[in-house]
């Protein structure tokens, strides 16, 4: 059961981001074909303040999935009622409090940016990216019922379907009005109704939903709970000012421009890493399952196949952006929107390092590990601001990334895996630290072979980039194929999905 819904729920997740990055980047073209570049960086910039804003958020959602797993393999309803009753009054809460804060914030813009920029309605525009946030909160707990229940699948089609559509409208109102406030107005209205069908289609899963309940959660949920939501605040906290702060600095110390430029390669990585995301995403829900019911040695076999996933995907999505990245920047959006090599480097490092923790992730919110290491997020905030301001005026824009590399590796890259092993798999990490070297090394030799090869194409249009893209992807892959085939959780991940597919084909026929 833990393996059909895995796969569905990447089947769904990948199918339905490779889907959105088209339009996305569809979207994106038009967008700076009809608007300047101050309106791109404006986009970057309040979408990275709103970020910020979801502190509020306090880690409720991560809560939810984690405290629902036991009652959910249990089909205690009492509980499950309890439960929902709390979240939707924190999340009535926390969306009412993002509202306010954000309608305050609308008078301080300007202390956000080094020069004001000629659009007129700013604070109106950030308003609306305000209530876009805020309306999302209404409705979340019952998604979260939907991802508990290891159904991300359901969540996900109704995710991609309204994000196709939304992306299909802004297009068209571009194009025919070039008018921005309309452009956030639909993105406010397809919010609320994603949300609003999610919660109708979670009442018709689960008809009890809509029972009223007098059941009161006891003291040792309680305790979790506060334990888990306090916590995950800490982590909330620093996810936020190491992920969101970027676009920050950057608008204050150098200018909107260069979050304009940057806003380009962070569409790129931002839908490469909601595809790969969702492929971690889709095993937590299991992993949770798993926690509750089987041994730790089982769970620290998986995990070890969970990494060596996680450093084959980030290790070839890495080498690509590497020898992909300025070529695509180029034909897609003008020479003018380029940054320099070394800069490239460090956001692909970057990257790389942000990846690398995923599977480690991935246990932490199936586990529910978080009050362990609820102190780290602070240091690894004070860190990555310190560090990104001492460099951004030394080296511009990679200054402020090699800021968010030496947070991470000075912070989460060694106490997120020694947290787990310590806790769940009652074992020191050093095999850990060990595997996650050689992946590394692997990756840059790799990469190192491949852009050698590759040094001398120029390309110098469509055509000549998906050549050079199919390249990077192929033999990145087949020179990983040809180091990693021997190793057992290669084997494992062959025999596995080999048996589920095969499995549904003979279904199919004997049917």
């Amino acid at each position: 059961m833990r393996t059909k819904s895995s796969i569905r729920n990447l089947t769904a997740a990948f199918l339905g981001q490779l889907l959105g990055i088209a339009i996305s980047f569809i979207s994106r073209k038009i967008f700076i074909g009809v608007l300047d570049e101050e309106y791109l960086g404006i986009n970057g910039l309040f979408t990275n303040i709103l970020s910020m804003l979801s502190i509020m958020e306090l880690g409720v959602g991560p809560a939810i999935v984690f405290c629902l797993y036991k009652p959910l393999a249990e089909d205690n309803q009492a509980q499950i009622l309890a439960l929902m009753k709390l979240f939707r009054r924190l999340y009535c809460l926390i969306g009412c409090g993002i509202l306010a804060a954000g309608i305050g914030i609308s008078f301080f813009l300007p202390v956000f940016l080094k020069e004001a920029p000629d659009i007129p309605q700013l604070q109106l525009i950030f308003i609306l990216f305000v209530a876009n946030s805020a309306v999302s909160y209404f409705f979340s707990y019952k998604r979260s019922m939907i991802i508990a229940d290891q159904r991300r699948y359901i969540a996900t089609i109704y995710r991609y379907t309204a994000y196709f559509l939304l992306n299909a409208a802004q297009c068209a109102i571009l194009i025919w009005t070039g008018n921005y406030i309309q452009y956030l107005l639909i993105q406010f209205l397809a919010t609320f109704l994603e949300n609003l069908l999610v919660s109708k289609k979670a009442e018709r899963l689960y008809p009890y939903l809509k029972e009223k309940t007098t059941e009161k959660l006891d003291a040792k949920t309680i305790k979790s709970i506060s334990q888990n939501v306090g916590a995950m605040f800490f982590h909330k906290l620093g996810g936020i000012f190491v992920n969101s702060t970027d676009n920050i600095i950057l608008s204050k110390f150098i200018g909107i421009g260069a979050v304009g430029l940057y806003s380009n390669y962070e569409l790129v990585l931002s839908a490469l890493s909601k595809v790969i995301y969702q492929i971690f995403e889709a095993f937590t829900a299991s992993i949770g399952n798993m926690g509750a019911t089987e041994n730790s040695e089982k769970s620290r076999k998986i995990f070890y196949v969970l990494q060596f996933l996680d450093a084959w995907i980030f290790g070839v999505s890495s080498i690509c952006l590497w020898i992909l990245f300025n070529p695509f920047i180029e034909v897609f959006f003008g020479k003018n929107m380029l940054l320099g090599r070394g800069t490239v480097g460090v956001i692909v490092a970057k990257y790389y390092l942000t990846g690398m923790r995923k599977a480690v992730l991935t246990y932490r919110d199936a586990y529910g590990l978080y009050w362990q290491d609820r102190y780290k997020p602070l240091f690894e905030i004070v860190i990555n601001i310190g560090a990104s301001i001492a460099l951004v005026e030394r080296w511009g824009i990679s200054g402020v990334f090699f800021g968010t590399i030496i947070s991470t590796v000075s912070t989460c890259f060694w106490v997120e895996p020694y947290i787990l092993f310590k806790y769940v798999f009652q074992t020191k990490s050093a095999e850990y630290f060990w595997r996650t070297a050689v992946y590394t090394g692997v990756s840059l030799a790799v990469g190192a072979a491949i852009t050698w090869i590759s040094g001398s194409f120029q390309p110098e249009g469509i055509a000549d980039f998906a050549v050079l893209c199919a390249f990077s992807f192929g033999m990145s892959n087949l020179l990983f194929l040809a180091i990693y085939f021997r190793r057992w959780e290669f084997q494992y991940i062959i025999r596995t999905g080999w048996s589920y597919f095969a499995g549904r084909r003979f279904i199919w026929m004997r049917k």
